[in-house]
């Protein structure tokens, strides 16, 4: 099961999509708990994973160090904006499974949303992972917003070649900001899709597989049948979001609403919060749930573009759906004459807090 471990709501930037640090009395910017708690929380759990998150998780390694030396045998990922690796010592990054690193694409995209200077200082983060001999998982985690061409912004970061996976997620619902997302979707987005797609086939064919995450996560789910955790990201599933306090949330991004406080870890039961919150109407009853899995939690209960966004974020998640069913025979052709392996689709192999559908 995945733990969400959120070690401060602090966070040293000002993303034009977050606005930086959390309020102190939604997330507070220090943790409130002794770890033994979160132990005791845990201790029935026989392969547990554990994601630090914020804020910016690295302005508290202190507190990382700690639980990595109390949970000697749980899996461990990090979501960080990249800019402060180096308050970690090596010993610590070798030891998690994976690392997601926000970076929006190209250099004046990714400055434009996340700050001055902050691409190169991502960048240089991640070559230095590599140079230190991390061979994990390194992912680009992206959001996607007005400015990015989908397209050109995760080729660019393929090109980097120091990603092992790009995972994107849209900046949409939670911005008022947009000036017209129904034709950014049109001319800009749909068209991305489609044209990578096209690229991923491209390669695959050469028996390259690229690290796509919504492309390789659904690809998986069609070839063999299944269905995605509903909601995706496994939120109330098979995943739990901690706050520095010890409250208990469905969702990492939750933290402001009384539908997703499931209660303290102070107070334990934690096989008690699961399913407590769950994806309903309509999503339950279209034929694309087993892909989608309802897409994001938070977004099917707020729904703060009201049922034109809502709707309009299923054409969004619809139209990549379709565009990879039309590639799904020849993946399978390829899988069946080697040029590429189901290993190379076997993602994630557990629940690293990528999303799967942005």
């Amino acid at each position: 099961m995945l733990y969400i471990v959120f070690t401060t709501g602090q966070c040293n930037l000002r993303c034009k999509y977050c606005g930086g640090s959390f309020p102190t009395n939604l997330v507070p910017w220090k943790v409130k708990y002794p770890i033994s708690h979160l132990e005791k929380f845990i201790s029935d759990d026989p392969e547990p994973i554990i994601a630090f998150y914020g804020g910016e998780p690295l302005l508290n390694a202190r507190f990382i160090r700690e639980v990595m030396e109390d949970f000697p045998d749980a899996k461990f990922v990090i979501q960080s904006n990249g800019t402060l690796a180096r308050r970690l010592e090596p010993e610590y990054w070798l030891r998690f499974d994976a690392v997601l690193l926000s970076i929006d694409g190209r250099r004046r995209v990714t400055n434009n949303y996340r700050g001055a200077e902050v691409y190169d200082r991502i960048v240089d983060s991640a070559r230095w992972l590599r140079t230190i001999g991390f061979k994990n998982d390194l992912i680009a985690r992206m959001t996607a917003s007005e400015l990015s061409d989908i397209f050109l912004e995760v080729r660019h970061l393929l090109s980097l070649d120091l990603f092992d996976h790009v995972h994107w997620q849209l900046d949409a619902v939670w911005s008022s900001s947009w000036g017209n997302f129904q034709e950014w979707h049109e001319t800009s987005y749909a068209p991305g899709i489609s044209g990578m797609v096209r690229l991923w086939i491209g390669e695959a064919r050469k028996g390259r597989v690229l690290g796509l995450v919504p492309f390789i996560a659904v690809l998986r789910t069609m070839i063999r049948d299944g269905r995605v955790d509903c909601p995706p990201c496994g939120a109330c599933v098979n995943s739990l979001s901690i706050l520095p306090d010890g409250d208990v949330i469905a969702c990492p991004i939750a933290v402001d609403v009384k539908w997703a406080k499931l209660g303290n870890i102070l107070k334990g039961y934690r096989t008690r919060m699961m399913n407590r919150v769950k994806i309903g109407e309509p999503c339950v009853s279209c034929d694309y749930l087993r892909y989608c899995g309802g897409r994001c939690l938070y977004t099917h209960h707020e729904r703060l573009w009201g049922e034109w966004g809502f709707n309009k974020i299923c054409e969004v998640t619809t139209h990549t759906i379709d565009e990879l069913a039309k590639i799904k025979d020849e993946t399978l052709s390829l899988l069946n004459r080697n040029v590429i392996s189901m290993k190379q689709l076997d993602y994630p192999p557990f629940n690293n807090t990528t999303e799967i559908i942005p």
